[in-house]
């Protein structure tokens, strides 16, 4: 079982689409695909066409209150979803429990059969609690970069957080990226891209996903991109980054 963390301090550079697309992607492959949705704004909840008022969702097994199980959701074939829920937000704001509030989703995650062969978490844009028991729990990390300038800042600070963390916990990362919202006719676009894999060689996954009006729609339909267009840009990046992601294809530079 593959455990990823999707995160990136930025906002606006696709880490929920990514989740989202990505897991079911994986799922409509055959494999088992657990999506957690880790962010209080819920966007991955709703853009699966789950969310519901007075939800149960991770809290509760973070805070030992349910087991995961209880809080999971069915949402497609091999595709299943652990909401965020109403409560999620007060996990930022939680004082007591010392060190051991950095892991209570990984104490959470111990519940999960040997039968997932992946779970991926769509982590909140901040580096807060729930930011770091994503961290705590997973060895792989998914990075999505928009080709930008504020995308190379945003990734240079997350870089950081993660070197801190790994000297402190005395692990390393599996880290991958993933170009997003890429225009490939756009000079700028192809320099972040030359500069993420002179950095990160071996590290960028080979397919880009390009700029799409439909990734940006289906969420409001409580679709995936395979459900809402099928046919288009969105769906055959995705399809093969999930081939990326099994095969661990990357590009060498």
């Amino acid at each position: 079982m593959r455990v990823i963390a999707i995160m990136n301090q930025k906002g606006g550079v696709g880490k929920t689409t990514t989740t989202m697309n990505l897991a079911h992607a994986l799922a409509r492959q055959g494999n088992q695909a657990l999506a957690i949705d880790l962010d209080p704004q819920a966007h991955l909840t709703a853009g699966l066409g789950a969310l519901e008022r007075q939800q149960r969702g991770i809290a509760e097994a973070m805070l030992g209150e349910a087991d995961l199980a209880d809080v999971t959701l069915a949402v497609r074939d091999n595709l299943y979803l652990v909401p965020a829920g109403d409560r999620l937000g007060e996990l930022e704001h939680l004082n007591g429990g010392g060190a051991t509030r950095g892991y209570l989703l990984s104490e959470a995650l111990k519940s999960v059969g040997p039968e997932m062969d992946y779970v991926l978490i769509d982590c909140p844009p901040s580096s807060g609690i729930l930011g770091m028991n994503a961290l705590f729990a997973v060895s792989e990390v998914m990075i999505p970069v928009a080709g930008d300038f504020f995308s190379l800042q945003g990734m240079a600070r997350l870089m950081g957080l993660f070197g801190h963390i790994e000297k402190t916990l005395k692990k390393n990362f599996e880290k991958w990226v993933v170009l997003t919202r890429f225009h490939a006719r756009h000079r700028l676009a192809r320099e972040v891209r030359e500069k993420i894999i002179d950095y990160f060689p071996e590290h960028v996954y080979q397919t880009p996903i390009r700029e799409s009006v439909a990734l940006a729609e289906s969420p409001g339909f409580g679709k995936t991109i395979f459900e809402y267009q099928a046919k288009g840009n969105g769906a055959e990046d995705y399809r093969a980054l999930a081939d990326d992601v099994v095969k661990q294809r990357v590009l060498n530079g």
